[in-house]
């Protein structure tokens, strides 16, 4: 059995992490918070833009340049994972699913030439040894995830597209559930997929009236749009971060409860195997000096 002094030190350094643990859970439940709320308040705007463009689209046939399709010779990759660690499972999934999807190409489209921008410190350094082609690293925009920042890097990224630098880009992230669930997306971001809305092909569900003309339209809001799920992917990652964090410290927080629980057992064991020693030594003596 360790002896007292042992005991002790481990007590003080389990309580000591078990201190810092429950300090970063509510961190990362006010920074979750925040993040939460602003991923609820984008995702309808997100949606409802959609819709609208697709009723466009796949009403009346009209195309743009970035739903142009391609053979596929340069493919891009946009993986989102975090800053930090400390969150679980949280950027291996991630950085698993780019693996699998670089694998993936190289077996299906081997003369397709992959390249990949990061978004997250983790990702960044990990593909930065293991991947040779990453053209981009853009991990400032995790602690500055303003729609502008964001936006910036969209139309960078459509801008490529429409010069035919890239035929297909890809977003690999975790998409927001709650705060125990994270879903591993794999999105397409470009070419932008043809809808059908349910019934028949070109039958439009809304009954929206457009004006000036419905093409004129559709080209001012694709390029919103796609800022607008580009801004979404980034703020599904943060508030799936914060919720992973703050899951993990609290598991955290709970194996050192209960390792303190086990630690204090054992303190008192020994102690009380310490002070039966010495009060057998105590009678042992005295009996010595009556004999």
């Amino acid at each position: 059995m360790a002896n007292l002094k042992e005991v002790r030190t481990r007590i003080a350094s389990v309580s000591s992490t078990q201190q810092i643990t429950s300090a970063m859970k509510m961190v990362s439940a006010a920074k979750f918070r925040r993040a939460q709320n602003a991923i609820i308040g984008m995702r309808p705007y997100a949606a409802q833009l959609g819709e609208i463009v697709a009723d466009i689209d796949t009403g009346d046939g009209i195309h743009t340049p970035y739903h142009e399709v391609r053979k596929l010779e340069h493919v891009l990759l946009v993986v989102v994972t975090s800053n930090k660690g400390l969150c679980g499972a949280f950027n291996s999934n991630v950085i698993k699913q780019a693996q699998a999807r670089i694998e993936e190409y190289r077996a299906t489209e081997p003369s397709a030439q992959l390249a990949m921008i990061t978004i997250g410190k983790r990702g960044s350094e990990f593909f930065a040894k293991r991947f040779g082609n990453v053209v981009g690293s853009y991990d400032d925009l995790l602690d500055n995830s303003g729609f502008d920042a964001v936006a910036s890097l969209a139309d960078s990224i459509m801008e490529q597209f429409c010069e035919k630098k890239y035929d297909r880009v890809e977003l690999i992230y975790n998409q927001f559930k709650n705060s125990l669930v994270q879903i591993l997306s794999t999105e397409q971001f470009l070419p932008i997929c043809q809808t059908r809305p349910s019934g028949r092909a070109g039958q439009s569900n809304n009954d929206y009236i457009y004006e000036p003309l419905k093409e004129e339209i559709l080209r001012e809001m694709i390029p919103l749009t796609l800022r607008s799920q580009f801004y979404r992917v980034v703020l599904d990652s943060l508030a799936s971060e914060h919720g992973a964090r703050m899951n993990a410290m609290q598991k955290a927080t709970d194996n050192a409860t209960e390792l303190l629980k086990e630690l204090r057992l054992s303190y008192n064991k020994a102690r009380q195997a310490a002070i039966t020693n010495e009060i057998i030594e105590i009678v042992s003596g005295s009996e010595a000096l009556k004999g």
